[in-house]
């Protein structure tokens, strides 16, 4: 099986080497490459000890209230490895064991010479992780799906890889980049999807990748700690929302069902913990605290854009098209981009920031809002002339911020404009497929004051 890079592995070795380090607790969906990843960073220690407590040998270690150096000494003496040298302890599937979970502080407390991750295919879904895990004695981690510098390494395209990371990209690079894009878009940032696609190339075993996983996303419902009524709901609430990334939602009779909006907005909650989608709120104010309105409708995005694309039925039109904006009103560029953003960082869980003004004569939205180094920078997700981007100037004048991004198939460049209200600003113009390196550009160009 092809093992590809990952983000997180930086991260981790980051944390490994850290003279004082807490347990590391790893957060993510079910199939995005947590276990995968951990066991080979594993492998640069002279050894390790993988703890599965899906396995009842593994599990039942942690039955019994005994002291925890029993604990330890045993888990050694079964592995056959001496507590002398340096050691990664990875507990998976941790929520399986509340006292796993309560050792995790004495770990770190009597056992600070040992390396210790946690991870879990149901941990958000099995317990509150802000009260189970000890306060201020874990540090957590996010593995998201598969970015598309992490696609590009899984293809092996190496010099794809060096121009992607230059800011700006080359312009003899641009349309390489973009085709690459597009083929991500559809292939999904799915681990197993990207790791099939790379091996052979093949969109017909891609999909039946995503049947699985959807089946095995709508089987875990079934092990949810909630009613059954319960998950009667949630089972329609996720197989409707595969087809309605970017919508701005109505909780009640969503789908066409009888369901209430308490109901529905639960099955939501629901989901979310899992990390299965993610309902964000609109911004409504231009400065800081960047603070979400709950009186608003708020959107839907999708742990992944290769789900909606399986979904949807649309993958042979991905291919196909010149601009993502030309695919379903441009909502497959929307989401792609999000994914991007928040992909960008292992270490927090980056909200979807939006921003939206509802006015009979001057509704506006903008797609994106992202915080560099103190401004808010609007980002628009667009094709073709610049004066299309009403939403994003309707936010320059009412803010104090002077640079907007536009995301789109073009090249690089960057232009003056001059707003509704005669205010000057700088537009960055920047290809969609290079939206994580958005800060950089930023930074560069439009530097805070």
């Amino acid at each position: 099986m092809q093992v590809f890079p990952r983000k997180l592995e930086g991260y981790l070795r980051e944390w490994g080497g850290r003279s004082v380090r807490k347990p590391l607790v790893i957060r993510g969906a079910r199939q995005t490459g947590k276990t995968t990843t951990v066991l080979k960073f594993a492998e640069d220690y002279p050894q390790y000890i993988h703890l599965n407590l899906d396995r009842y040998e593994d599990l039942r270690l942690f039955y019994n209230e005994r002291p925890l150096h029993e604990v330890v000494d045993e888990v050694f003496f079964l592995r056959g490895v001496r507590k002398e040298r340096k050691t990664l302890i990875f507990i998976d599937e941790i929520q399986r064991s509340d006292r796993a979970i309560n050792l995790l502080r004495y770990l770190y407390e009597e056992y600070p010479e040992y390396h210790i991750v946690a991870a879990g295919s149901l941990l958000e879904q099995s317990v509150d992780v802000r009260r189970a895990f000890p306060v201020g004695r874990v540090t957590y981690a996010y593995m998201h799906p598969v970015s598309f510098e992490e696609f590009l390494l899984a293809l092996g395209e190496t010099q794809a890889v060096e121009a992607f990371q230059q800011v700006p990209v080359p312009d003899y690079a641009h349309e390489k980049l973009l085709e690459l894009f597009h083929r991500y878009t559809l292939v999904g940032g799915m681990p197993e999807a990207v790791r099939t696609y790379a091996e052979s190339g093949d969109l017909i075993r891609v999909r039946q990748v995503y049947h699985d996983l959807i089946t095995s996303y709508a089987d875990d419902i079934e092990k949810y700690p909630i009613s059954e009524s319960k998950k009667a709901i949630a089972r329609h609430v996720f197989s409707t929302m595969l087809f309605h990334p970017m919508q701005r939602l109505t909780f009640n009779g969503y789908g066409g069902s009888s369901y209430g909006s308490t109901q529905v907005k639960e099955s939501f909650e629901t989901l979310q913990k899992a990390m299965l989608c993610t309902v964000e709120y609109p911004l409504t104010s231009t400065g800081l605290p960047l603070q979400r309105n709950k009186r608003k409708k708020p959107r839907l995005h999708l742990l992944d854009t290769g789900l909606c694309a399986y979904a949807m039925g649309v993958q042979e039109e991905l291919i196909s098209i010149r601009d993502l904006r030309d695919a379903r009103k441009g909502l497959f560029a929307e989401h792609i981009v999000g994914q991007e953003l928040r992909s960008s960082s292992p270490t927090e869980l980056v909200g979807y920031l939006y921003w939206v003004r509802e006015k009979k004569q001057s509704s506006a939205e903008v797609d994106y809002l992202v915080l560099v180094d103190g401004q808010i920078i609007p980002v628009e997700v667009k094709a073709g002339a610049v004066g299309r981007l009403r939403s994003l100037m309707q936010f320059l004048d009412m803010s104090d911020e002077r640079c907007g991004v536009r995301l789109y198939a073009g090249a690089h460049s960057v232009n003056t404009i001059t707003t509704m209200k005669k205010k000057s600003s700088l537009l960055l113009n920047i290809p969609y497929y290079h939206a994580a390196k958005l800060p950089q550009y930023v930074r560069t160009l439009c530097p805070s004051t």
